[in-house]
């Protein structure tokens, strides 16, 4: 029923508990007949984290590798109840590709309210594309009002298929916010969160809860290129894709 054209939430051996490259990342993804892949390795704040550097020097990578697009971006860290980011506003707007996640090592998990302000104020941030993984079980929050602010504000939510599979993100929980997601016509991507070449563009039990759900393909923003391509282009110019 659903076919996911772009993977756009990977990590390469730069994050250091990742364990493929760039080249490795793309070439498995041709194979799996992606259009594009985002390279989003950790922000600075995280204790695996490569140098901003790393981040700087994402403009020396070819616009695609083995016929696969490529968007240069950061999975950036949440780290305080406002929002705010570990990477500033001068480097974020150098990249494609923004997703703003809470870790454990950079946000103490535990106080909903809190949590429930850190993704409200990171709805002002428009650099930001996509919430990274918002169902996992550590952080809690309101999810019906961030639904409503997430559709004001433009961001995406991500359905993330690394944090069910291993736990992190029940499933009960990511059915609560496809319901709202569905209600409130906010659309998803779904992303692997590949630590490993092999599972890139690979989402067995995402998509099966899709499916189990009844979830509406259209609202699914990865599942077309050139529906994702034109979001893309819209909020980042015209990057050559």
């Amino acid at each position: 029923m659903y076919s996911i054209a772009a993977d756009m939430h990977t990590h390469t051996v730069a994050s250091t508990h990742a364990y493929s490259t760039v080249l490795e990342n793309c070439t498995y993804a041709a194979k799996q007949g992606l259009r594009a892949v985002a390279v989003t390795d950790h922000g600075m704040a995280s204790p695996d984290s490569p140098h901003i550097w790393h981040f700087e020097n994402l403009s020396i990578l070819p616009r695609s590798i083995e016929g696969v697009y490529l968007l240069r971006g950061i999975e950036a860290n949440i780290l305080d109840d406002t929002g705010a980011l570990d990477a500033d506003g001068a480097l974020l707007s150098k990249l494609e590709w923004v997703v703003a996640s809470l870790h454990s090592q950079t946000f103490e998990p535990g106080d909903r309210e809190r949590n429930t302000r850190a993704y409200l104020g990171l709805c002002e941030n428009e650099a930001v594309d996509v919430i990274g993984h918002p169902t996992t079980k550590k952080f809690t929050f309101d999810m019906e009002r961030c639904v409503k602010a997430f559709k004001e504000h433009g961001k995406l939510v991500e359905i993330n298929e690394s944090s069910i599979r291993t736990g992190k993100s029940p499933v009960p929980i990511v059915k609560e916010l496809l319901d709202l997601c569905r209600r409130y016509e906010l659309p998803v991507v779904l992303n692997t969160d590949a630590h490993y070449c092999a599972q890139i563009g690979r989402y067995p039990i995402s998509l099966g809860i899709l499916e189990e759900t009844g979830f509406p393909q259209e609202l699914v923003l990865n599942s077309e290129w050139e529906r994702l391509r034109e979001h893309i282009i819209r909020k980042h110019g015209d990057i050559g894709i």
